[in-house]
């Protein structure tokens, strides 16, 4: 029960400490190893740990704690600022690429979204200076063209953190492509193609339901026509996290199905927000689902050669396995594992950290024991 907070804890924080203690003394570039199956990822994977560990952590940062927790949060909380100042200002040997190539925009989404779901820590208690700066690197990625895919919720998530950032010039036309788009590439039971192909793979998960379902929350109440595809959203989104449970295994092991698998735990980050927004399907328990997320999240940790000797994480679905990473991978990259962390955002005595122990689906339906049926939506 309460043990598995303290485990998700300290993971949390072990794969947060090597970003955030570099970057916050501006020694990113110097410290942090690239690793990739392409040469010249440096130009991309400073911004992608960044912004990828921010959207992971970002609600834990925003929820005041009690204890020693609370001072843990406190320090954390102040090297994010100190992060985000180091990787914007033009003069710091750690600024960051928002302009150069097409995958700042993915990464200045990722930023954005921890902006979103963190305003008050990442956004307003930055100084007047860093704020400027910020805004200023977010809309240099305007430049950007988005391929009619995922990408396009990139666009709209940080059109998203600059109108939550009080910016008036956001660009509605980019949001409402998004979503619009996205509606016609939905495929059924729960799940939209990347694009107008289906995939099997995790960006469902790593992407495209997180960033649809916050955009909406963000400009909820402006246009009708947004908010009357919301209770559609939802729908989906809730359907599409009881798949995701049902793939964990009774060991804690998931399939290792399509692309980006060195994102590892990621791969959940859908159904650690409905954790988080309070909206899982009524046939899981938030006790099962902590059960099943924590067998999953121990079983990747303690993998031999998931971290490198300083501490940084290396290449691997399982361990160290750089011969699965495509082409865009590098070490940054691998830092979108932290979204499984974002029901650190509920209080320590919420009742998905207090409720005794449950199996989840896997282990009922193996166990023998009496499961839910499984149902489709439309």
């Amino acid at each position: 029960m309460m043990k598995s907070r303290q485990v998700w804890l300290e993971s949390m924080f072990r794969i947060a400490d090597p970003v955030l203690e570099a970057l916050s003394n501006k020694r990113l570039k110097e410290m942090m190893p690239v690793e990739s199956p392409s040469a010249g990822r440096e130009t991309y994977a400073y911004l992608e740990a960044l912004g990828r560990l921010l959207a992971g952590i970002a609600p834990w940062l925003e929820q005041k704690h009690d204890g020693e927790e609370e001072k843990l949060r406190s320090k954390y909380a102040l090297m994010a600022r100190k992060s985000i100042d180091a990787a914007t200002d033009p003069i710091s040997p750690d600024f960051m690429n928002f302009t150069e190539g097409g995958q700042p925009l993915v990464d200045a989404a990722f930023l954005s979204h921890a902006v979103v779901r963190a305003p008050h820590e990442l956004y307003e208690q930055l100084e007047p200076r860093v704020k400027k700066q910020l805004i200023h690197c977010l809309k240099q990625t305007r430049r950007i063209k988005a391929v009619p895919s995922n990408w396009l919720l990139f666009s709209a998530m940080v059109e998203a953190a600059l109108y939550v950032m009080g910016e008036e010039d956001y660009d509605v036309m980019r949001v409402d492509y998004a979503l619009k788009q996205h509606e016609q590439w939905y495929v059924g039971d729960g799940t939209y193609g990347d694009g107008p192909n289906f995939h099997w793979d995790y960006y469902n998960s790593f992407v495209i339901q997180p960033m649809l379902v916050d955009v909406h929350l963000t400009f909820r109440g402006l246009h009708a026509d947004w908010d009357s595809a919301y209770e559609s959203v939802m729908i989906r989104a809730v359907r599409y996290g009881t798949v995701l449970e049902r793939m964990i295994s009774p060991e804690g092991t998931f399939p290792p199905l399509g692309r980006s698998l060195a994102y590892r735990f990621g791969a959940f980050q859908m159904l650690s927000q409905l954790v988080l927004m309070g909206t899982l399907s009524p046939d899981l328990s938030f006790a099962s689902v902590r059960c099943a997320l924590t067998a999953v999240l121990q079983r990747t940790m303690a993998a031999e050669g998931t971290f490198d000797d300083n501490g940084w994480l290396q290449i691997g679905f399982c361990g160290k396995q750089p011969d699965i990473a495509e082409g865009y991978v590098c070490t940054g990259s691998l830092y979108l594992c932290s979204t499984l962390f974002l029901p650190l955002g509920l209080p320590s005595n919420h009742f998905f950290w207090t409720s005794p122990d449950e199996p989840w689906t896997q282990q009922k339906a193996w166990g023998g024991q009496s499961f839910s049926l499984d149902h489709s939506v439309f």
